[in-house]
């Protein structure tokens, strides 16, 4: 792609866009907030401005002499065989504006001395002689002799040259395999990377841009006597990795780290200068100050009370909020997150939105076919599977925790089957299972040991319709045995109803079920199955795909933020004693449980055909659409799903061959095999040794291995998270907390159920404090930010110089768009009932685009939330 020369002292013209740090500084507002005080905040060049004003002028700081630039030859090299170094030249002016300036950077022009040798510019190194980093977004080149504009797309922070003594580099925005790199640039691209991966040792600093591995020794409190397990290095705990900090060990557990503030790479991590920051600020301001702040305003101040008294007084947090003391509210950082639900406009409420599960209609949430629904369309929508055998059977040992079997019966199942036997259901694949037996089962002692926790496992048997709906047939509710868990469950299973008491027994073994999934959904199918498996794949290809790579160019947008929102987590979300544990049922054990989840995850079934047929809810048939045939021909999750899917495969498909013609190209490329065996063996290291995992030796393995990362970034876990406050929000619809078994005859609780259903329910579930807990946070978790990258955008055109990856990601966008099309349609078809359901909401998880704020719909390119 390069070649020419220049002519003699001829100057070539650039631009250089950068933002300063701090442009908004959030340890300000804090302060601000926690005293009650408007006006200006300081940025790192002092200049003041406005909270609610716009960009910091720090532009002077960055002209004379305080960032340097030399250009790095990729088609001249020295004596050592390295591409030339240029001239040193500087910064000269600002520029006023230019279209393609984002909000709050600034665009800088500079002059490049060429000597007639130098050839075409392929990296550049850059020094800043500020005070402080900033952020450089990019280098424009133009009018380059035989060669026209180039672009650097740089995205990174630039570190003060006196405190690092080292340059940064940047490359070019071209594309090369490692055979393929212009010999100027090879040593280059390979230093960069083993700056990246760093030696392993030592406690990294804020401004490290390192990436190496560590296991969750972090979320546990030993010294404070608050311990956690450590998940990962273990055969009893298997665990992905995170990214190692380097932190103190504590006294009490030299294996554990001490708590505190969390490092994540510095590239990972943009310093508020995005909208999504906004958000993710929000949760650790939650955890912080306002939970608090909340606790202390119903419990010590008794401006609510502690209980809801019914379901009127639920849906008041929508329709009046809660009155809050004034000061109380000004210790409340005013950040955009969290402005929305608490009101300083002279209301001094907190007060949510209207979930839009109760948006159209108010009760029916409770209807059976709602909560069927669900299962297939709801937040948790791929859990639910085929029923293969009756009675239902365990996996778990039974020298631990004894006969697991179920205990329902075939005549029990049958009372509700329209006349169909179990046998024929079976035969025809009509019979589904919500089972959550084995993952809840061996934790319900401990679990039930805690303070307010009492809890069943269970298990859910579903029929289908002829209408295409599902309906629940029976539940299912185990409790350990009281003489041990080697003696088995004691179970009691419950049937639909309409009217009287056992319509309400009915309504509570539905809120239990919906407490094991709301558990089993946050704990394992969202942090586990989405940002926990796949941080190892982003620390991977930093350390190994160089930015020059093409498998790094089209797996990097699809781990955007998702290192810092995991480092979010495990300081606020699943830290011990935090959000996670106090407001989901498993407490203390959530994590844990989710680490024995993560021995049965495989990555190859991640892949939505591979999981629809391992759950049997589709099966291989080469004549329907996607080489599938859906049992459940109404799913909206599967049917959506494998659209995007299959869109997704081929753009991959497409990309991939541009560059490898081959399978021994694939097998030759250096950085790739290396990257690939290091996800392998050190980014899910406890499963190594798993014999399901892509070898790499061929184009087949290679697109499978990136569509499903690029699958399990985008579209899984847009399905898994932009529901939660949807449906959640309505906390009567889907409880986070079982508080008391089912009543029964002869106690004041079963008295209590039969005068007052709404009571006995409410008094079962998620109490009032830890409602507000858990709202405030989905509430977050369910919003695009403004800045939003969906899939099939990129925040820059100028991503790649390649034409025809170009061409090909421009059909990639317009096969989403026409699926955003036929999702619309479908959920204008009446005949199809679970697109909609009971609560007229029609099901857009999967739809590709959105606006920004609480929409229920969208897929981001990448965890960043």
């Amino acid at each position: 792609m390069l070649g020419g020369i220049f002519d003699k002292g001829q100057k070539i013209k650039g631009t250089v866009v950068l933002m300063p740090k701090n442009v908004l500084d959030f340890n300000a507002i804090t302060s601000i907030g926690k005293s009650g005080v408007t006006g200006t905040v300081k940025d790192a060049f002092g200049v003041v401005t406005n909270i609610a004003g716009g960009a910091l002028d720090a532009a002077t700081s960055f002209l004379g002499r305080n960032v340097s630039l030399h250009l790095i030859s990729a088609t001249q090299a020295d004596a050592s065989g390295k591409g030339k170094v240029g001239k040193i030249t500087y910064l000269e002016k600002r520029l006023p504006t230019l279209p393609t300036l984002g909000a709050r950077q600034d665009a800088f022009s500079i002059f490049f001395e060429w000597d007639a040798n130098f050839g075409i510019p392929g990296a550049f190194y850059i020094r800043n002689y500020t005070t402080d980093e900033f952020f450089l977004v990019s280098v424009v080149l133009e009018d380059i002799p035989n060669h026209g504009t180039i672009h650097f797309v740089c995205n990174s922070w630039v570190y003060n040259f006196k405190q690092y003594e080292k340059d940064r580099i940047f490359f070019v925005n071209d594309t090369y395999l490692p055979s393929a790199t212009p010999a100027p640039l090879l040593k280059y691209r390979q230093e960069e990377l083993e700056t990246l991966r760093g030696d392993g040792t030592g406690k990294r600093k804020d401004n490290d841009r390192i990436y190496d591995y560590d296991v969750y020794n972090d979320l546990g409190n030993p010294d404070g006597g608050d311990p956690r397990p450590i998940l990962g290095g273990s055969i009893i705990h298997p665990y992905p990795r995170r990214v190692r900090t380097g932190r103190e060990r504590t006294r009490t557990d030299p294996n554990s780290e001490k708590p505190g503030e969390i490092y994540v790479p510095r590239d990972e991590n943009f310093g508020h200068l995005k909208s999504s920051d906004f958000l993710m600020y929000g949760i650790k301001s939650l955890s912080q100050t306002v939970l608090p702040l909340l606790k202390s305003a119903i419990f010590d101040l008794k401006v609510t009370s502690s209980e809801f008294k019914s379901f009127d007084d639920v849906r008041s947090l929508y329709e009046g909020g809660i009155k809050l003391p004034t000061d109380i509210l000004r210790q409340i950082s005013p950040l955009p997150a969290l402005k929305e639900i608490f009101r300083t406009d002279g209301e001094n409420t907190l007060q949510f939105p209207p979930p839009h599960v109760i948006q159209v209609k108010k009760s029916e949430w409770m209807t059976d076919e709602e909560f069927a629904r669900e299962v297939i369309a709801g937040v948790n929508p791929n859990v639910v599977r085929r029923l293969q055998e009756f009675p239902p059977k365990s996996s778990l040992d039974p020298s631990l925790y004894g006969d697991q079997t179920s205990t329902i019966t075939k005549e029990q199942l049958e009372i509700n089957m329209d006349g169909v036997t179990v046998d024929e259901a079976l035969a025809a694949k009509r019979l589904f299972i919500l089972d959550y037996q084995d993952a809840f089962f061996p934790y319900l002692t401990r679990i039930n040991s805690l303070p307010v926790a009492r809890a069943y496992a269970t298990r859910t048997i579903l029929f289908l319709k002829d209408d295409g709906t599902l309906k629940p047939l029976a539940i299912e509710l185990s409790k350990p045995h009281p003489g041990g868990d080697n003696l088995g469950p004691v179970s009691k299973v419950v049937l639909p109803a309409l009217d009287g008491v056992d319509s309400t027994i009915w309504l509570l073994a539905k809120a239990h079920v919906i407490v094991n999934d709301s558990g089993y959904h946050q704990l394992m199918s969202h942090w586990l199955n989405t940002h926990a498996v796949m941080e190892p794949f982003a620390i991977a290809t930093n350390r190994h795909l160089s930015v020059l790579h093409p498998i790094y160019k089209l797996l990097y947008p699809h781990y955007r933020d998702t290192i810092n929102i995991n480092g979010l987590a495990r300081q606020s979300l699943i830290n011990a004693g935090g959000i996670i544990e106090q407001s989901f049922l498993p407490g203390k054990y959530s994590i844990e449980m989710s680490s024995a989840v993560y021995k049965n995850w495989v990555f190859t079934d991640q892949a939505l055909p591979a999981d629809l047929v391992k759950r049997g809810v589709a099966v291989e048939d080469p004549s329907s659409p996607h080489g599938l045939r859906l049992l459940i021909e109404d799913y909206p999750y599967a049917v959506d799903g494998l659209e995007i899917w299959d869109a997704i495969k081929s753009w991959v498909q497409e990309y991939v061959s541009l560059y490898y013609p081959t399978d021994v190209a694939v097998q030759r490329d250096t950085e790739l095999q290396a990257w690939w065996k290091e996800v392998v063996e050190k980014g899910h290291a406890d499963l190594k040794d798993k014999p399901w995992w892509p070898k790499m030796q061929s184009i087949e393995a290679l697109v499978k291995s990136c569509s499903i990362i690029v699958w399990t970034a985008s579209a899984l876990h847009a399905a898994v998270n932009f529901g939660q406050y949807p449906y959640g929000g309505y906390i009567v619809n889907r409880p986070t907390l079982s508080r008391r078994f089912i009543p029964e005859p002869g106690t004041p609780e079963y008295d209590e159920m039969v005068s007052s259903y709404q009571k006995a329910y409410l008094k079962t579930i998620t109490p009032k404090f830890e409602t507000l807990i858990d709202l405030s946070v989905i509430e977050i978790l369910s919003r695009h930010a403004s800045d939003e990258v969906y899939l099939g955008q990129r925040d820059t055109p100028n991503w790649t110089t390649d034409n025809k990856a170009l061409e090909a990601f421009k059909r990639f966008g317009s096969k989403l768009g026409e699926i955003e099309g036929k999702i619309n349609a479908r959920n204008s078809d009446l005949s199809l009932r679970n697109r909609r359901g009971p609560v007229e909401l029609p099901y857009t998880l999967l739809h590709r685009s959105s606006e920004e704020g609480l929409t229920f719909k969208g897929i981001p390119n990448s965890i960043s939330i």
